[in-house]
């Protein structure tokens, strides 16, 4: 579609001649998604849809207990040190944005009274300033009221660089002023036409000021909140043993009418994916389970049991391979993996080409995800219009072979490779679960077949996804030479996702580890395209951008894409949850109900 055509379109839907499902469903066929064709009309000055939750109760309370099982288990609850999924959504049973987003990508009013739009004076034409009206009467679980106070502070305690909040990203570079007691004003330094990050879904949980104001920068991690949270949200804190189990009851002063259905709430961590489905989908002991990593033939016949039903939504997670940029096992300043350091052997562009070559990611589609994954070779796989058509993946023993003799890595007489006095042997972790197990062996398999010796190493994964900065076996420290899991795309635009690979991100020692550049690779070019796309208004243009930003990090070999997943859950029949692969799970907890 050419972009006169693309303005064409949204001046008939400004002007009514063209419906806002209509032209979502054009985008969509062109190659869009849902979610950008509504931001697109919202920068244009069409308000978005409003979208309405479906709920039966006509009263609050009454549902019994609602049990959600975890296997991975929660480990904290302060939402802006949440690097893993779990913590994330462990939050979001207490603390909520201003917004969230649905399904089908449209911005969903939580704490905020209405969704900025032009329409209300809430977006400036120059793509400069957003306006929030918040909700009125809303308590913190203490009692206290919520007001403009409590989101300048969340972005102020964000911001600050000694807090060391995974979210900084998102408020770092905005300006956030109290315009009144229920209105707050949000200011760029540059056109932003992604608008909808700071206050806004994952990244965007409101903390109270009351209670976190002494405990902003170098003292962020004494707070007594992290663990014993105190939010806004439909279920109150009860009970917390990290690792383990989460207690929550019904908030009688929730600001939503005749919301939450269930009266307690129990989240139980640990054991593996398939017990997790098992107990949703066969025995029914739980009502739903998270991340359902699990053989998609297993899921199958876990359904046929009748008890429950696999909810699969389509999202942008990849699970993908992480090469080492950085020597994992010498020890700089206190930190091993220091970017002071290079990788002994994956410094040789030739070892990451070959390795490239020995994952078959198609027999891993096939015989592992199913309908839950599709095998690519890009980082950035969705919305479909940010997905490049310029890369491939091929799986090739032969032609791995071939790089690896051509580079000097000769096989010794054991078979493995070496150079100059370097083996080629490395350690390549990940969390426990079959489907990552099977994936291990898959690819240590070919490697060996290479003349490269792989050591596989398996972590429990409330331990591997972990927030505690003093664990030194968490992903973000990445103490090893290669790691695999699945990293989410909780929004449904690339801005926040691709920033994972800016230098400014590199986790380390001084950020306690909360930097999102896990790899530590960096790039001048890389940095400055990033930067770039950050102010394009242009939608095409900036699409082209982030292709372009996919295609230089797969490209250098570093970054190993195995399967786009979808999100993928267990729910107990009977059960409604509202669910969106744009959002954590428990976005709408305050919606889901049990039907009688």
């Amino acid at each position: 579609m050419q972009e006169r055509e693309l303005r064409d379109l949204i001046a008939d839907v400004k002007a009514g001649q063209l419906s806002r499902r209509a032209f979502v469903q054009r985008m969509v066929a062109v190659g869009l998604t849902a979610p950008i064709a509504g931001m697109m009309l919202s920068q244009s000055g069409v308000a978005m849809a409003q979208t309405a939750i479906p709920y039966k109760p006509t009263k609050a309370g009454g549902g019994g207990v609602l049990k959600l099982l975890y296997w991975q288990a929660i480990t904290l609850l302060n939402p802006h040190f949440a690097i893993g999924t779990k913590d994330q959504e462990g939050s979001r049973i207490f603390y909520e944005p201003l917004a969230g987003w649905d399904g089908d990508g449209n911005l969903v009013a939580v704490l905020a009274e209405e969704i900025p739009s032009k329409d209300n004076g809430g977006l400036a034409e120059d793509g400069r300033t957003v306006i929030w009206k918040l909700k009125r009467g809303v308590k913190w679980h203490d009692g206290k009221p919520f007001t403009a106070d409590d989101v300048v502070f969340t972005w102020e305690y964000a911001r600050t660089p000694e807090t060391a909040a995974v979210t900084i990203g998102s408020y770092k570079d905005i300006k956030v002023e109290k315009a009144d007691e229920f209105t707050v004003r949000v200011l760029f330094d540059k056109p932003t036409p992604y608008w909808a990050d700071a206050f806004v879904g994952t990244w965007g949980m409101i903390i109270p000021k009351h209670l976190f104001a002494d405990y902003i920068g170098g003292k962020s991690r004494d707070a007594p909140t992290n663990l014993k949270p105190v939010g806004t949200g439909p279920y109150a804190f009860v009970d917390f043993k990290p690792g383990d189990v989460v207690l929550a009851k019904r908030n009688p002063d929730y600001h939503v009418a005749n919301r939450p259905h269930f009266d307690t709430l129990e989240v139980k961590g640990g054991g593996d994916a398939v017990s997790a489905a098992r107990a949703v989908l066969q025995t029914g002991e739980y009502d739903y389970a998270w991340n359902m990593q699990v053989e998609d033939e297993i899921l199958q016949r876990l359904e046929a049991a009748g008890k429950g039903k696999v909810s699969i939504n389509s999202s942008g997670n990849v699970e993908f391979i992480q090469l080492n940029v950085t020597d994992p096992w010498t020890e700089v300043d206190g930190e091993r993996s220091s970017v002071k350091t290079k990788h002994p052997l994956f410094s040789d562009p030739a070892v990451r080409q070959a390795i490239n070559l020995l994952i078959d990611r198609a027999s891993i589609e096939k015989f592992i995800y199913g309908r839950t994954g599709f095998a690519t070779a890009n980082f950035l796989n969705n919305p479909e219009r940010f997905r490049s058509k310029n890369t491939k993946f091929e799986f090739n023993i032969e032609k791995a072979n071939q790089i690896l003799e051509a580079a000097g890595w000769k096989k010794g007489a054991d078979g493995v490779r070496a150079k100059d006095g370097k083996v080629l042997k490395f350690v390549y972790q990940t969390s426990i679960n079959a489907p990552r197990q099977k994936t291990q062996a898959i690819i240590k398999q070919a490697c060996q077949k290479a003349g490269i010796d792989v050591e596989l190493k398996s972590v429990v994964g409330s331990v591997l996804f972990s927030s505690d900065v003093a664990n030194p076996d968490t992903y973000p420290h990445f103490y090893c030479d290669a790691q695999m899991y699945n990293t989410t795309m909780p929004q449904p635009n690339p801005q926040i996702f691709m920033n994972q690979y800016t230098s400014w991100q590199v986790a380390n020692k001084e950020n306690k580890w909360q930097g999102r550049n896990i790899t530590r690779w960096q790039s001048k070019e890389y940095d400055a395209l990033y930067k770039q796309a950050e102010q394009e208004l242009d939608a095409v243009k900036r699409a082209a951008m982030y292709i372009k930003l996919n295609d230089m990090v797969v490209g250098d070999n570093y970054i190993q894409p195995i399967a786009s997943r979808a999100r993928t859950t267990a729910l107990k029949a009977g059960l409604t949850a509202h669910l969106s692969g744009w959002d954590n799970d428990l976005w709408q907890l305050a919606s889901w109900y049990r039907e009688a």
